[in-house]
């Protein structure tokens, strides 16, 4: 089904659902997308979700859409709604299953010629340290009480337990663990299926990239960032695996009971939802954040063995190499945060699913060594055609709850990819750019073909056209995992 509503031009980058387009709608639904994108993103039916985003319960400013935009859970996938945080609701379908789904950025010093033919070594030895693939299990085996504190500290448990670098936790997105998370709100079901996982990338979109800095479009930050071009970097995406997904089917159950009871008018059951101050919204919250860091408590074990794998192949220090950690950013989550609303400073709580933190220069937010140029944001494409590096800037502030899109977005579903290419096609595609690929599945691959993505080109100059975020560098892969 494609959408036929209305969709107004705003400008050159956003595209408005009125509000009334919806009989239950409180505000305007608005899409951040170039005119030659709108034919697919009709197709795709997403601004209907967007539009059912506007209904939400103590929503404040508009429902807003970022260029990724498409079909997903309850909310659109690159869908960000901000709900006053005194009188608001807060729906799991607006966080996303895979809870802190996100990208982890590591620099080195290292040039494509210092690397030279033992790049195939490289990634092959990255394929075999970092566990990956549907199902997969980290390398530690844990204890319930050691799960328990993980929820509670994530990345903070990593490094004290010898999964990194100290310093690691001053370039992570709050730091690498959410205050509010409480153990106790999460399900022995979810603490289960998160004991075998942690530190594993698993399957789908998720992926570890090895790429090059291939252009510089902002040197001062690049600079600050230590990104220098024609170095080497590593681009780590994954969250909180099965423990982040049964939190999320947990409370989502738990909420649909509750909106039957309450008679909230919704037009779809998947935007199920609770107030921030009802028992089961302050429940959700302090479980969700228990799985933000949890995923980030995972990328920075696999941090750690993609340091471990450089080592062992080249045969020098990690710290040697200059493999610092650029920035850590979450996708897929619920922050709460201060925002400029009518004129007004808000407490509001900002869902963001599919979208990108990006906040501008001065935030209190943003780590001390980056904070007078802006929070970096990491913006991946396929896995043919590589990652951007971005700056928070002030347009997203003012527009959009210091948001931005997340990575390309899908134009064809799994299943349709899958129909549409085959594992030794893309095998081949990638291998006549001079991309090294390990791969755990061929249903993996064809999953996640390259032309199953939106041109990552085209969606960049959306957000920067818009003043959400600008470019600093653009980085392309030379050897590729995916699960």
């Amino acid at each position: 089904m494609a959408w036929s509503g209305t969709l107004e031009k705003i400008d050159e980058y956003r595209w408005r659902i009125p509000k009334g387009e919806i009989p239950c709608m409180r505000t305007d639904a608005v899409i951040y997308a170039s005119e030659g994108m709108i034919p697919q993103i009709r197709s795709d039916n997403a601004p209907l979700q967007a539009a059912n985003v506007a209904c939400i319960p103590g929503i404040v400013g508009n429902s807003l859409a970022m260029p990724d935009i498409h079909w997903g859970y309850g909310f659109p996938i690159g869908g960000v709604a901000a709900v006053d945080a005194d009188e608001g609701s807060i729906s799991p379908g607006g966080i996303g299953f895979d809870i802190n789904c996100g990208v982890r950025l590591i620099k080195t010093d290292l040039t494509v010629d210092d690397i030279g033919e033992k790049r195939k070594d490289l990634v092959a030895a990255l394929f075999g340290n970092v566990p990956s693939g549907l199902g997969s299990k980290g390398l530690k085996r844990l204890g319930q009480n050691e799960l328990d504190e993980i929820l509670t500290t994530g990345s903070e448990w990593a490094i004290e337990n010898g999964y990194g670098w100290k310093e690691d936790l001053d370039t992570t997105e709050e730091g690498g663990r959410m205050e509010d998370a409480d153990s106790s709100a999460v399900s022995d079901r979810a603490k289960k299926r998160g004991l075998p996982q942690l530190g594993s990338l698993g399957s789908g979109n998720h992926f570890l990239e090895l790429d090059v800095v291939d252009e510089v479009f902002d040197e001062k930050a690049a600079k600050v960032f230590g990104l220098k071009k024609d170095t080497v970097t590593i681009t780590i995406h994954c969250g909180s695996r099965g423990c982040g997904h049964q939190i999320a089917t947990d409370y989502l159950k738990d909420m649909e009971h509750y909106v039957r009871e309450n008679s909230i008018n919704l037009p779809d059951r998947q935007l199920a939802c609770a107030p921030l101050k009802s028992k089961i919204g302050e429940e959700y919250y302090k479980a969700m954040c228990c799985g933000a860091n949890y995923a980030w408590a995972n990328r920075q074990m696999i941090m750690h063995w993609v340091r471990e794998s450089f080592e062992d192949v080249l045969k020098q220090s990690a710290e040697d190499m200059g493999m610092n950690l650029v920035y850590d950013v979450a996708h897929n989550i619920a922050k709460r945060e201060i925002h400029s609303v009518d004129g007004k400073d808000t407490d509001v709580v900002v869902h963001r699913k599919g979208a990108t933190r990006a906040f501008a220069a001065g935030r209190k937010e943003i780590t001390a060594k980056y904070r007078d140029v802006g929070q970096p944001v990491i913006i991946p494409g396929d896995m043919k055609t590589g990652t951007y590096v971005l700056l928070g800037q002030q347009g997203a502030m003012e527009q959009t709850f210091g948001s931005t899109c997340h990575g390309a977005g899908r134009t064809m579903s799994r299943k349709s990819a899958s129909g549409s290419t085959t594992a030794n096609k893309v095998r081949k595609a990638l291998s006549d750019v001079g991309i090294v690929l390990f791969s755990g599945s061929d249903e993996g691959l064809t999953e996640e073909a390259p032309e199953a993505y939106k041109d990552i080109d085209t969606v960049i100059d959306v957000v920067s056209g818009a003043g959400l975020s600008s470019k600093v560098v653009k980085l392309t892969p030379i050897g590729v995992i995916k699960g």
